[in-house]
This record gives C-alpha cells, structure tokens and sequence, in this order.
C-alpha cells in the first residue's frame, strides 16, 4: 500500500514539472510554423523527452513544450536563430529544422 501512494505521489508531481530548463541563448532563438523567407538552413536537430513514465501518459502540451525548449536550445550551437519544425512529435521525439536568418 505504502508504495502505491508514493508511485501516486510521484505521478502527480511529475505532471507538474518542467525538466527542460532554457540554454543561455535560446530565449532568442524564434519558432517558426514554416520555412522562414530569406534564412540560411543550418541543419537539423532531432529532441526527445520522456513521454511516459511507468504507465502514466504525460500531458502532450508539456511534452511539444519541453521539446520545443530543448530545439531552442540546440539552435546556437549550430549558429542558428531560428527553428522550424517538421512535424508533429512521435513518442517524445521531434525534429526540428534551425535557421539562419540573421536578426
């Protein structure tokens, strides 16, 4: 019983949380829906998070934004400021296009 409640209580608090925590730099980075005009294509990232634990489905708007977060913060390192993504996550991972527009 005792480890019900604390795999319970694990549950519940990890659906609150955030685990991806922005880079120093990527609060610039933009998110774009399409191929922005006039940009150099730096290349591609491909993110994943955890989209479940044990048997528990996390929520999918957490789970788009952490993976968001974690392209935002891939898109310095390839000198990009910019990046697009190409298609919806699957299974907690995504890719994402990084651009080079120069802002």
């Amino acid at each position: 019983m005792r480890k019900l409640i604390i795999a319970a209580a694990f549950v519940l608090v990890a659906t609150g949380c955030t685990w991806v925590h922005m880079a120093p730099g990527a609060s610039a980075v933009r998110v774009v829906t399409g191929p922005p005009a006039g940009c150099e294509k730096r290349g591609e990232v491909v993110v994943s998070v955890k989209d479940s634990i044990a048997f528990y489905e996390r929520n999918h708007l957490k789970v788009r934004e952490e993976l968001e977060t974690l392209a935002r913060n891939e898109a310095p390192g390839l000198n990009a400021d910019t990046v697009q993504p190409l298609g919806p996550p699957t299974n907690g991972e995504q890719r994402y296009a990084a651009w080079r527009c120069g802002r």
